[in-house]
Order: structure tokens, then sequence, then C-alpha cells
């Protein structure tokens, strides 16, 4: 299975009204195939001009390490150094905090989606949710 942009509008739709029932703050929310590419990006009233490429960010990172962002953030406690030359590597769009959950299928990795805007435990939990409601698998890390 691909994520397609129809899924990737709805797994939007889905955090942003998680968002709203949870009374979180405004968010962007960024969804990203399993190659690190961009499929859609929403970003609400009332968020600062960086949010869209933090989102992306902890997506990217997610994909690329195959490992939800909350793993990479625990690795750069740990490992600092090897954070640094993976978002070294990645041109510096890597961001290692909870935010960056990936989207599974059947086990297998088919994108991410990467929320900014609230507390990183709370932007993971939205985007937990909003995955996990259209049936698809959420790995944080």
């Amino acid at each position: 299975m691909e994520l397609d942009l129809q899924t990737a509008q709805s797994i939007i739709s889905q955090a942003l009204a998680w968002r709203k029932k949870t009374a979180m703050k405004p968010l962007t929310v960024a969804v990203l195939d399993k190659g690190g590419f961009l499929i859609a990006l929403a970003r609400e009233d009332g968020v600062s001009n960086l949010r869209p490429e933090i989102a992306q960010g902890k997506a990217r990172g997610a994909i690329g390490m195959g490992l939800g962002s909350r793993a990479l953030f625990n690795r750069a406690q740990t490992e600092p150094g090897f954070i640094q030359a993976m978002n070294s590597i990645a041109a510096g769009s890597l961001v290692p905090a909870p935010g960056g959950v990936l989207v599974k299928s059947g086990g297998k990795i088919i994108g991410a989606v990467g929320i900014t805007g609230d507390t990183s435990d709370n932007d993971e939990a939205c985007a937990v949710a909003a995955i996990e409601a259209l049936g698809f698998t959420a790995d944080g890390g």
C-alpha cells in the first residue's frame, strides 16, 4: 500500500480534529511518503513561519532513519555526535524531537506524519491518534 493524496489529507483532517477536541495549540501537520517526499501539509492560522520545516523535519528524520522521532530524540541524549552527523547528512533537515511518527501498513513503513505547534509529547500523541483513526499502525519511536 502507498499513501496517496486523499489518505494524506484524511490524516491531516483527523489530526486537526483531534487537536481541537483536546484543546491543543494550533498545529502544522506534514505527511510524507515512504521516500520522504511531501504529500500534503496544513498550517493552521497563528503558527510561526518555521513550523512547516519543523513538521517535515520530524517526519523526514523518522523516514530517513526508520525510527519514530522519539527514538531519535532519545538517541540525541545519549549519542549527540551521531545525531549531529545524521543531521549533517540530511542537510540540516532532521528534527530529533517527538512528533515524527511512522505510518505502517502490514508491518511496512508507508510514510510518516510530522506535527509541531504544541509540546512535542502532544504533537506525537496527535499524530498517533490521526494515523490510528485511519486503521494504520503508528510508530513514534
